[in-house]
């Protein structure tokens, strides 16, 4: 009877420890959007950034936020989801990069004469 009652114990246990696994948490991927929204943001303000060259950016940004939703849509992000998501943030890092310093500057709005 004891080990009747230790195995369904013990099968429970399993059955719950692997689905507090798999969630849809994905706090680096998180923390990397909002990261990378400052440095876009900075760059607007700053001039570094053209009004275009944020636009594209920011339709980038969107894009990974799209993947990243339709990752958690069946209630897991799968390890692969992840490296996806995070390659697809690497680039989007290296192209923030490239568009803050190329030669293109953000005119100014103000008239001096």
């Amino acid at each position: 009877m004891k080990s009747i009652k230790f195995a369904s114990a013990l099968v429970i246990t399993l059955l719950a420890g692997s689905v507090f696994a798999q969630s849809t948490d994905t706090p680096r991927i998180e923390k990397r959007q909002e990261r990378q929204q400052k440095r876009i943001a900075k760059g607007i303000d700053s001039g570094a950034l053209t009004a275009k060259e944020s636009a594209n950016l920011e339709k980038r940004e969107a894009k990974i936020e799209a993947d990243k939703q339709a990752a958690k849509s069946d209630g897991v992000v799968t390890k692969s989801e992840k490296v996806k998501l995070e390659h697809e943030e690497n680039r989007a890092s290296k192209r923030i990069f490239a568009k803050k310093h190329n030669a293109n500057i953000a005119s100014s709005t103000s008239n001096t004469q």
